[in-house]
Formats: C-alpha cells, sequence, structure tokens
C-alpha cells in the first residue's frame, strides 16, 4: 500500500471540494466489471490482504484483548510501535489493518526508495492536520532497519511529540538495526512465523474467497503439503507460488504436486516432518557428521531446508553433537554450535542456512572424541545404582553458626594455598571414591589434557610419580 498522499501534498486538508467530489463522481460511474479487473491485477497476496484484525491470521500473543495493537486500533490510542519478523508474517499487514479501521491518515514509506526529504515532508503534513482537524497521522515505515542513524534520528522529534503514530516494519533484530533513542520510545512486538495450520488457513480462504481464486481451482491434499513445505512460514510466498500454479490448470481444475513443482520450480522433497523421513535423515544427518563426511552432512543439512524443516530444530542437534562427539577434541565445536543456533533466531532463513553450514563443516572435520558423554554418563549410572553416600565432612558447609562443632571444613585445604592450586585430599564421597568417569582420548586438543589429568590425578590421591 502506498501513501495517500504525494509528498509536500496534504491529504484532505487543502483538497479542493469540487475536485474531490467530481473525482467520486468519475469513480461511481467506473463499471463494476473495470473496477473487478483493476482489483484482479493485484497480486493474490495483495487482494487477500485482511480487511480487519479477525482477519488476521496467526500472530495470536499480539492480537488478544487488550494487546497494544488492539488499542491502537480499538480506541485510537497514540502510540509507536517496532514490528519485527520475518518475511511473510504480518507486519504490513497489521499496519495496513490499521489504516482501514481506524480514522487516521495512513502513510508508507519505504526505507528502500524513501530519504529523509519524503520522511520530513510528511512529518510536517501529519502536524498540520494534527492542528488544524485534529485528524492523526499513522506513519508507516517499512524496512526501516534500512535507513541510517540520520535517517532514523528524522523520526525522533515526530515519535517523541506524538505528531504521528509510527509503525516501523523490520526483518533484522532491531537491537542492533534500529537506534537505541527510536527504539526506546516504540513498543516493540516480535512476530513469529506462521505454523502449519496458519498456512494451512490462508491457502483454504485463498482457494475460496471472492477476492482470491472464488473457487476456480482446487488443491489437493499432497501439493498443499508441498506448498506449506516451501513456503517456511510465510505468507506472502505461500500464496505468489499458489498463485503461479494457478495460472497454469485450467478453471475447475485440482492443483496436484506435479503441477506445483512445474510452476514454481521447486521439487518436491519426500519428507514428513513428523514421520519416518524426520527420523531418518536427522540421524543420517548426525552420522554423516560424526563420520566426518562433510559432503553428506551438507546433503542431508540441504535437504531438511528445502523440505521445511524447523531450523531451530537443526541447530539444536548440532549443539548436542557438539559436546557428544566432538567435546573437548575442539572445544570451539560447542562455541561454534551455539553461534549458528543465535543466528538462526536473529536472522532466520534463508540467510541463517550459512551458519548451519559453518557449523556442519566445522564439527564435520572437527577431531572427534566421546569422552565426554562417556565421563557424564558413567557418572549417572553410578548415582542410579546408588553409589552416592553423605558428602565428606570436609567439604561440607562451614558458613553457618554451629557448624564446627559438627566437624563441618573441619581439615578441609584451600587448594589456592598449595603449589600448582592442586592438593591432596578426598573429594568424591566414599562410595565412588577412585572411579574414574573421563578418560581423554588422543584426538585433537583432548590429547593435552591426558598428561594434566594424570598428574592431577596422581596429587590428588598421593599415587607415586607424584
Amino acid at each position: 500500500m502506498t501513501s495517500r498522499a504525494e509528498p509536500g501534498q496534504s491529504e484532505g486538508l487543502f483538497d479542493d471540494p469540487s475536485a474531490e467530489a467530481e473525482s467520486a463522481s468519475a469513480e461511481r460511474e467506473r463499471s463494476a466489471p473495470a473496477r473487478a479487473a483493476e482489483a484482479g491485477r493485484q497480486p493474490l497476496a495483495v487482494r487477500m490482504r485482511p480487511r480487519a484484525l479477525d482477519e488476521v491470521v496467526g500472530q495470536g500473543h499480539l492480537l488478544g484483548p487488550g494487546t497494544p495493537i488492539r488499542q491502537l486500533v480499538d480506541r485510537d490510542v497514540p502510540m509507536s510501535l517496532v514490528l519485527w519478523g520475518p518475511p511473510g508474517t504480518g507486519k504490513t499487514t497489521l499496519a495496513t489493518v490499521v489504516s482501514h479501521v481506524t480514522s487516521r491518515r495512513f502513510v508508507e514509506i519505504s526505507a528502500v526508495s524513501d530519504g529523509v526529504k519524503r520522511v520530513r515532508a510528511e512529518i510536517d503534513l501529519a502536524r498540520r492536520e494534527l492542528g488544524m482537524t485534529g485528524r492523526q497521522t499513522v506513519l508507516f515505515v517499512d524496512e526501516v532497519h534500512r535507513f541510517n542513524k540520520a535517517q532514523q534520528d528524522a523520526l525522533l522529534p515526530a515519535v517523541e511529540n506524538r505528531w504521528v503514530s509510527f509503525i516501523g516494519a523490520t526483518t533484522e533484530n532491531p537491537f542492533f538495526s534500529v537506534i537505541s533513542p527510536l527504539l526506546s520510545r516504540s513498543l516493540l512486538l516480535t512476530l513469529e512465523p506462521l505454523g502449519d495450520d496458519d498456512l494451512r488457513e490462508v491457502i483454504r480462504r485463498a482457494l475460496a474467497d471472492e477476492r482470491g481464486l472464488n473457487g476456480t481451482v482446487g488443491l489437493d491434499p499432497a501439493a498443499e503439503n508441498h506448498l506449506i513445505r516451501l513456503a517456511g512460514g510465510d505468507a506472502r510466498r505461500t500464496l505468489t507460488y499458489l498463485e503461479a500454479a494457478a495460472l497454469v490448470v485450467d478453471e475447475g481444475a485440482v492443483i496436484d504436486a506435479d503441477v506445483l513443482e512445474k510452476a514454481v520450480d521447486r521439487a518436491a522433497v519426500r519428507y514428513d516432518r513428523e514421520g519416518d523421513q524426520h527420523y531418518d535423515v536427522i540421524s543420517a544427518f548426525i552420522k554423516s557428521i560424526r563420520g566426518s563426511d562433510v559432503d553428506a552432512a551438507l546433503h542431508y543439512l540441504a535437504r531438511m531446508i528445502e523440505a521445511g524443516e524447523d531450523a531451530r530444530f537443526i541447530a539444536r542437534r548440532l549443539i548436542v553433537h557438539a559436546s557428544e562427539d566432538v567435546g573437548m577434541a575442539d572445544p570451539t565445536a560447542l562455541q561454534t554450535a551455539v553461534a549458528a543456533a543465535q543466528a538462526v533466531e536473529f536472522v532466520g532463513l534463508p540467510e541463517a542456512r550459512i551458519n548451519l553450514a559453518q557449523a556442519v563443516i566445522h564439527l564435520s572435520l572437527a577431531p572427534k572424541s566421546n569422552a565426554v558423554i562417556r565421563a557424564v554418563d558413567g557418572a549417572l549410572g553410578d548415582v542410579r545404582k546408588g553409589l552416592a553416600g553423605p558428602v565428606p565432612g570436609h567439604l561440607r558447609d562451614a558458613h553457618y553458626k554451629g557448624a564446627a562443632k559438627i566437624g563441618h571444613g573441619k581439615g578441609y585445604k584451600y587448594a589456592h594455598d598449595h603449589p600448582g592450586g592442586v592438593v591432596r585430599q578426598q573429594y568424591a564421597p566414599d562410595a565412588v571414591d577412585g572411579r574414574e568417569y573421563y578418560s581423554p582420548t588422543r584426538h585433537g586438543a583432548e590429547s593435552r589434557f591426558t598428561e594434566v589429568l594424570a598428574r592431577i590425578r596422581s596429587v590428588l590421591r598421593g599415587a607415586p610419580g607424584r
């Protein structure tokens, strides 16, 4: 949706009434078929854009009673919002709904194509409109993260003085991409990718609604599932692909998976996120990394991404694998895996595929060790067998009054008072004293811990060779 006023011109304030009446008359004289044809030329995603909050699919956490969006719409409360979320989750939709259901003047600015001059012109118009008629303006800035600091600074007076109700939309983390003064004056709302059920609702509405395909084509279940996988939580992409498929079939036909593949030039990956393929592919993925076959691991990563697997699930498996199969052989592997998971949260797909691939390559080529998981599982096994016993008296808490009288802390040796920071004393309960859970391998960085651990254990236990 574009601004209803050209830059430098007021909307409604200085209009010529006779010109407005003439325009309205001309609009009424236009034939219904002509108006329908014009609407039909708009993309399906635009035609199906909700006209009221109750038509918005998904984002239930933002649209319930008493939420800021409801306040803005239902009570015309002036406020400034920053909407953060992946593409196709409804940022522009929410701003457009505000324009439809409130009496405010609505202006949309694109940070991709507009600059400070346009921003200041629209703010000046908003001030005049507010001062002379009391009519408020909603200033929607799409892709606000593309404005530089100086351009974002130009918004501050209008937001501070509430000359406009500012709504900024961004796909990038606003804590990094939006200046702090603007962010602190706005309410940050986070939009989530649409779930499968949400996308099914979007598809079925578009198939049946007179603004959409109006029942002219059908969609079989396999094609619907494939379309949802391709969409990746993006409603706009869902409708774009559906429209492309509808253009290549005859009226009354049913779109199947083959038609959808040809229309969008994307093969249907046979993958069920809740079935055998899900478990088989993730199993092969982890085993390929464990086996250091980086090429096979990247294949399975691509297969999961293309099939619409949740990127957060992939990232979680990499974090587990980093400790389970690499561990201390390369301690930086865990850092890489965690960083990839954070990247998935910050930027999302498709860009996060690069971060996931980097983690896969790192873990695949890293030296391998399962000493960490063997150590913790060995300790857990003994505890589950009942090998626990009381904590040695010299290690018990001695900070409360009366502890010394019952012998707590008596004989404890403070490690920092001894050479090397290691001193002979018993730490484990009697039941497991002398048990060795961690056995470092000779792989990668872990090899250096073998000798270190042997020396430490010899000191702790007073063994020969101390």
